[in-house]
């Protein structure tokens, strides 16, 4: 009991000890946006001079502080009612986004449904596809992406980036394993009191998934709110870029707004990850468990 003690109490305070580590920069950031600029321009200018000056190295050395001499909300104002910019791309990655995350989860529930019913060789081979590109990263995709949406005539509008995010087959892999624990016996006594295949797939199969649904629709939340290669490559115009793309640019000169403007451009995901952390927990529990 003693040395199963001593284990437990090592193996937590290693998962601390990881997990401070992660938190720092999160908590960093939140508290370095209360400081002044003059304040931030003492601790980290010296950074972001040489970021301008493309050197690779810092000669002075960091003052990191994670509680502000004085603290200030001038860094707030200036984003949210002296600079309209940041708000119209915080705006730009909304509608981006959320029509991506309806749309795809959307579809994915289809086609989970048809892989879920639908048996056979045919079946196994497509839903073998699917994994496959879920491996290609979206480096790959880019050029044909580039490609189509040029001969579509929808390159530089937000359709260019709308188009692909509605059909990734992340979210087809991870409802498509919850769905299969679904017990055939519930959907055969449905079938037996007469239920279509619609009302099959509305009043059994969704709400049985509903974790599925709701941890899949945040991970591709996270996923596109962070995008940087696709609105670079399929929107050259700035003015509908996402606020992600508009963060690098912010980093490079004004150091005080680019806290900020990262802390403002968290809020969703935390939100949203505080909001359904037991969904995720159970989404991702699950989709690896039923052989299908």
């Amino acid at each position: 009991m003693r040395k199963k003690l001593i284990k437990k109490i090592s193996f937590t305070v290693i998962a601390g000890i990881f997990a401070i580590m992660f938190i720092l920069p999160t908590v960093l950031t939140i508290t370095n946006s209360f400081m002044t600029q003059t304040e931030i321009t003492a601790n980290y200018g010296k950074i972001f001079s040489n970021v301008k000056e493309k050197k690779s190295y810092i000669s002075d050395k960091i003052n990191l502080k994670f509680i502000p001499d004085k603290v200030s909300g001038s860094q707030y104002s200036s984003v949210l009612f002296k600079s309209p910019d940041y708000l119209f791309k915080f705006w730009n990655s909304v509608i981006l986004v959320v029509p991506i995350v309806i749309l795809q989860v959307s579809f994915a529930c289809l086609s989970a449904y048809g892989f879920t019913r639908w048996r056979g060789r045919v079946r196994d081979i497509i839903f073998f596809s699917y994994v496959i590109l879920m491996l290609m990263p979206y480096q790959v995709t880019l050029v044909p992406n580039f490609l189509v949406s040029e001969w579509l005539g929808i390159l530089n509008t937000r359709w260019a980036i709308i188009f692909p995010g509605m059909f990734t087959p992340f979210s087809v892999f991870l409802i498509t394993k919850f769905m299969r624990r679904i017990p055939k016996s519930l959907i055969e006594s449905a079938k037996l009191d007469g239920s279509s295949e619609w009302q099959i797939f509305k009043n059994i199969c969704l709400p049985q998934c509903k974790g599925a649904i709701f941890s899949t629709a945040m991970l591709v939340f996270v996923d596109y709110w962070n995008m940087v290669e696709q609105p670079v490559i399929l929107l050259p115009d700035a003015a509908k870029q996402p606020l992600s793309v508009y963060l690098s640019v912010i980093n490079s000169g004004e150091i005080g707004i680019a806290f900020a403007v990262a802390v403002i451009y968290m809020i969703p995901c935390l939100l949203l990850f505080l909001y359904g952390e037991e969904y995720l927990a159970e989404g991702i529990a699950y989709s690896g468990s039923v052989k299908g």
